[in-house]
């Protein structure tokens, strides 16, 4: 009964089909384990599977000899990149050597490295040199504070000054008659007036003033509320033209709404006033200077645009090129405090080669009957240059009105 219910069993079990083959073993094969239950009378024989035949179900099993034959899928070979056909090198040598190491510098950009660097310290050691010279000329010579121009002795405190400073001025000096400061015009009567002269040769802009006066009733009666009654016709009747006009009602609004008044323009110092009058139509840096030297007597202004001075600058100092006006501030940087002055002597030392110049008579108000006296002196000192004198003015007045604002 034993034997049947077992054959029973065996029959029920589900046989494995084609198991892998296994190798001959001189370890015996572990006999099955056979629980038997009794239910109701019949006996049940319950087969417990062994651990060879659980493992050979689930996963195949560990090859046990050495000498079992190789897996059927073949290993993958490992790629090794060769960096260098030489085989003494090993290859992680190569590769570090040839990641890490940088490119040595070569012996000419060392020699220009060095070379940019020594002339680099050499430059700043001259600038530390210039430095430290100005600081000690700074030490060593008083600072001048130079007065008002129209002062009593103010002139020629300058002149001695200005003979130590530049030698070169000394036969200057010594050959003209220096300068008088003594211009009292109002500045609104200045302004006004140095826009009428604009671009005119100084006969023509003189003829344009007196009627300009004649129509304010006198030279007292130039204020801003006479000038902003003045039509455009009325002032192109007189020979104004409409731009012109233009710029005298904006200097006179400009007056009438505070911006700008006599005594404030008096108390400004130069950079603030040179600031506030380029604000005003038609007035440029050239009016702006002519109208500080001359009106307000100020000692130290320098007109870089004035084309008189720079020609007077070129010939004092032999200069090939006419300086530019970006150079001027250097190149006359010894005339401090007193660069009025010294621009008054390149204006003569210019007409004394044979170029007159008509900006110092317009913008110092000099009268018709002072400035004719010039011109007949100058007519009996050089005969053949009457007929060209209008000319070189006219040029003179359109090289300034390059710096006037539009």
């Amino acid at each position: 009964m034993g034997e049947q219910t077992l054959g029973q069993e065996q029959s029920l079990t589900p046989t494995p089909i084609d198991p892998p083959p296994q190798p001959p073993s001189n370890t015996p094969a572990a006999a099955p384990v056979i629980e038997t239950t009794t239910v109701a009378n019949a006996t049940i024989a319950h087969v417990s599977p062994t651990e060879s035949e659980l493992s050979n179900n689930n996963a195949p099993p560990p090859p046990t000899n050495p000498t079992a034959p190789p897996s059927k899928i073949p290993l993958r070979p490992r790629k090794i990149r060769k960096l260098s056909p030489d085989p003494a090198v090993s290859q992680p040598q190569l590769s570090s050597a040839a990641i890490t190491e940088p490119p040595k510098p070569t012996s000419s950009s060392n020699s220009s490295s060095a070379a940019k660097s020594a002339s680099r310290s050499t430059k700043t050691a001259q600038q530390q040199q210039q430095q430290q010279q100005q600081q000690q000329r700074a030490l060593a010579v008083p600072r001048v504070v130079a007065r008002s121009l129209s002062c009593e002795g103010e002139v020629e405190i300058a002149l001695r000054y200005l003979r130590n400073s530049d030698p070169l001025l000394s036969p200057l000096i010594d050959i003209h008659q220096a300068p008088t400061f003594d211009n009292f015009h109002t500045p609104f009567l200045a302004l006004t007036r140095s826009i009428l002269y604009q671009q005119l040769a100084y006969k023509a802009g003189t003829s344009i003033y007196t009627r300009f006066i004649s129509l304010c009733g006198g030279e007292a009666g130039v204020v801003p509320e006479t000038v902003l009654a003045l039509t455009p016709q009325q002032l192109r009747q007189i020979g104004v033209s409409g731009r012109k006009a233009s710029y005298l009602h904006d200097l006179a609004r400009k007056y009438q709404n505070g911006i700008l008044s006599d005594s404030a323009i008096v108390n400004m110092d130069d950079k603030s006033l040179f600031t506030m009058l380029t604000m005003v139509n038609g007035i440029g840096s050239w009016s702006v200077h002519m109208f500080m030297i001359f009106s307000l007597h100020r000692p130290d202004v320098l007109p870089i645009n004035d084309l008189g001075v720079r020609k007077g600058v070129q010939l004092l100092y032999n200069l090939e090129d006419l300086p530019r006006p970006s150079q001027m501030d250097q190149l006359c940087e010894k005339w401090r405090p007193y660069r009025s002055v010294a621009s008054w002597y390149m204006w003569r030392f210019v007409e004394a080669k044979g170029t007159p110049s008509s900006a110092v008579a317009v913008a110092t108000g000099a009268s018709l009957q002072h400035h004719q006296q010039e011109q007949q002196q100058q007519q009996q000192q050089h005969p053949s240059q009457p007929q060209l004198l209008d000319p070189i003015n006219t040029m003179f007045n359109m090289g300034a009105a390059c710096a006037w604002g539009q």
